[in-house]
């Protein structure tokens, strides 16, 4: 039995005016016990110094005018040249050994073609800490489950291989301003596509979605309506039980049935 080639991870992360936070997020990336083979910063249109900041950590950056997070990271993830590409946003700060779980995960499994962790909050008190880790996320991560029948993708952690972003990329709605980045990369992911959770693979974000009732708001309007445009095109049932049996199909194929 031939020996797979090794990961060669990519690391994209979208940045519109984040200057300062993204300054946090690359030193974070620079202090990985295994560093990422290719790092891409995706200005999406900034005034600030997100290129010059980017290019000081050695990225790439990739300019993408179009506005908006998903267009941002369907521009790096085309640009990425990785057999896996790791997904962080400009506020991510990734504890020391993201990386190496991400190699070491998709390694071990060949069947995985997706991967995703969770988030802790900064810049708010413990309160809202809890609030941001348990509610807003834990609520994420089960409501989403429920809806599309299968575990979602976090947008500030996460990371797919190479081919699986090639394959759900043409079913992507790039042309609709108000999608939701992470959802519906979630919702055309095929169902036989495995997505794991990892427990341990952990970021901080910033605590600023509960900045404002407005924008909290238009982001949940945003994720409202991906779902919407996602399930009329194929309907909750159909997902559910398509996906379960992609699960399945998964099992046997690690169990060697």
């Amino acid at each position: 039995m031939s020996t797979p080639p090794p990961i060669v991870l990519s690391v994209v992360v979208p940045s519109y005016d984040d200057a300062v936070l993204l300054r946090g997020c690359l030193q974070a990336l620079s202090a990985q016990n295994r560093m990422p083979d290719e790092l891409i910063v995706v200005d999406n249109g900034s005034h600030d110094d997100t290129a010059a900041v980017a290019r000081e950590f050695g990225a790439i950056v990739v300019t993408e005018p179009q506005r908006g997070v998903l267009h941002a990271t369907a521009a790096g993830f085309d640009a990425a040249s990785g057999t896996v590409l790791g997904r962080l946003d400009a506020d991510s700060r990734p504890r020391p050994d993201w990386a190496a779980r991400v190699v070491q995960r998709f390694e071990a499994d060949p069947t995985l073609g997706g991967l995703t962790g969770t988030g802790e909050f900064y810049g708010r008190g413990p309160v809202w800490r809890f609030i941001g880790r348990y509610v807003y996320l834990g609520g994420y991560f089960l409501t989403m489950r429920l809806v599309l029948g299968r575990l979602p993708l976090f947008g500030s952690n996460f990371a797919l291989r190479r081919e699986v972003w090639h394959e759900l990329r043409p079913r992507l709605h790039l042309d609709d301003p108000r999608a939701h980045d992470d959802l519906d990369i979630t919702a055309v992911l095929s169902p036989e596509t495995g997505v794991d959770f990892d427990h341990g693979l952990r970021v901080q974000v910033s605590a600023r979605p509960f900045d404002s009732v407005a924008g909290f708001r238009r982001r949940a309007s945003w994720a409202f309506h991906i779902l919407a445009v996602n399930l009329r095109e194929v309907g909750w049932r159909r997902r559910v039980v398509a996906c379960a049996r992609g699960r399945r199909v998964r099992r046997r194929s690690r169990s060697g049935g």
